[in-house]
């Protein structure tokens, strides 16, 4: 008995040609834009020490507690302990290792850094979700004198990032920002919202309620439909904010104006990872993605080198997940394909019914429609294959239609299909 075939891991996949041009095209003009604005590659290792991730992203978030591919590796000599490695689900904690390992403050100059490579989840698998899933993503990370805490580079990260998803193409994109507030607002905002969650526990959904006492960030960043009217009543993270930080956040507004990048204030993006500090944004959009609409994500962590042992060194990031954006682009193209579609594909049944379908033809375009004519000779399902290709509607032009002047139109886009008479034709064709 032949044995089954081996098929790729569930929540992975292949990139074959033609999609991978698709693909290259998009890193090519990511590496274009990025250089213009002053940042260089970094390549960090695949796996990591899972002590980087747990002390950097956060040990009570859903990635380290509930996502994160994690093994020992066992000692090679008595003299060795084993060590607990963990495939890179997220880059920014890996930079910033590289960054203090490397001693890159010392130069004491701003560090752009980008990186192009996989990451790893144990996630759900779901449309633009993938347990192996790549990431667009860069870090400006320096010592407090290279500027790296001003809000000039904020806005700057957020104004390259409109100016990358143009470049590629992707229209109708929005933009969400708020400010989490410092490393001394956040606790405070933080304890108000446990405060305030307490009262209401019980009626959250089940990961709502475990997130409430294990991280109530969260609670805001939740999509659970049956939670949403609970979850606006919780305090603002902008009543919560020093003098400081609301200066800051004001800076970085100012700055978007000033550049044209439009945007929404978002009270309630927090962006669950611990080391976020100040500024955090998504950008987001309708087209391809479903329900859960992100396109990429960051914010400002001005307190994580020093999490990981390093010394002070503000910074602000943004991944963006690559699948996702592929995902937009195609349903992008999909649709301005359709639109692109003739307005009509006259099918006439028998061949005799050929000439009074390149008349009727004739009549349309010449009232500035687009029009395809088929062949007599075609049966029925081969005429609707064909106008289904090329045209968003087909007119099937019998005997009876010749006879009468009232035709068959049917719609592909929403499966009706009419009688129109000749004189309402035309105007029916242009709607």
């Amino acid at each position: 008995m032949a044995s089954s075939s081996i098929k790729a891991v569930r929540g992975t996949r292949d990139l074959l040609p033609p999609e991978t041009d698709l693909w290259n095209r998009v890193e090519a003009t990511a590496r274009a834009v990025f250089a213009r604005y002053g940042f260089g590659e970094i390549r960090t290792p695949l796996f990591e020490e899972t002590s980087l991730f747990a002390r950097g992203v956060g040990e009570e978030t859903d990635i380290v507690s509930k996502e994160m591919y994690t093994w020992e590796d066992r000692a090679r000599a008595a003299s060795e302990k084993a060590q607990s490695l963990t495939l890179r689900p997220e880059n920014t904690a890996g930079v910033v290792r590289a960054y203090i390992e490397h001693k890159l403050g010392d130069t004491g100059n701003l560090q752009k850094l980008f990186y192009i490579g996989p990451m790893f989840r144990r996630e759900r698998p779901q449309r633009g979700r993938y347990r192996q899933f790549w990431q667009i993503g860069a870090e400006v990370i320096g010592p407090p004198t290279s500027g790296a805490e001003s809000a000039v580079r904020d806005a700057e990260v957020l104004e390259m990032l409109a100016s990358l998803l143009d470049e590629l193409g992707i229209t109708g994109w929005t933009l969400s920002v708020n400010s989490v507030g410092s490393s001394t607002d956040r606790p405070r905002y933080v304890a108000a919202l446990r405060e305030a969650l307490a009262p209401i526990k019980d009626q959250l959904s089940p990961d709502n309620q475990r997130r409430a006492e294990t991280n109530p960030l969260r609670v805001l960043d939740s999509k659970e439909e049956t939670d949403q009217a609970l979850i606006d009543g919780l305090p603002k993270i902008a009543d919560f904010l020093d003098a400081e930080s609301t200066e800051h956040f004001r800076q970085v507004l100012a700055a978007l104006d000033a550049c044209g990048v439009p945007y929404t204030v978002n009270p309630r993006l927090v962006r669950g990872l611990d080391y976020y500090t100040r500024t955090t944004f998504e950008f987001s959009h309708s087209v391809g993605l479903g329900s859960q609409n992100a396109l990429l994500g960051g914010g400002r962590y001005d307190g994580l080198s020093e999490m990981l042992g390093g010394p002070r060194a503000p910074g602000i990031g943004f991944a963006i997940g690559e699948d996702r954006l592929i995902l937009t682009l195609q349903a992008q193209a999909k649709a301005a394909s359709a639109t692109k579609k003739l307005d009509a594909f006259i099918a006439p049944m028998g061949v005799e019914r050929n000439a009074a379908a390149l008349a009727l033809a004739k009549d349309l375009r010449r009232a500035g429609l687009s029009v395809e004519v088929g062949d007599g000779g075609f049966r029925l399902k081969k005429s609707f294959e064909a106008a289904d290709k090329v045209a968003r509607r087909i007119v099937i032009l019998g005997e009876d239609e010749v006879a009468s002047e009232v035709y068959t139109v049917k719609e592909f886009a929403t499966a009706t299909q009419t009688k129109v008479p000749k004189a309402e034709l035309v105007e029916a064709l242009q709607a």
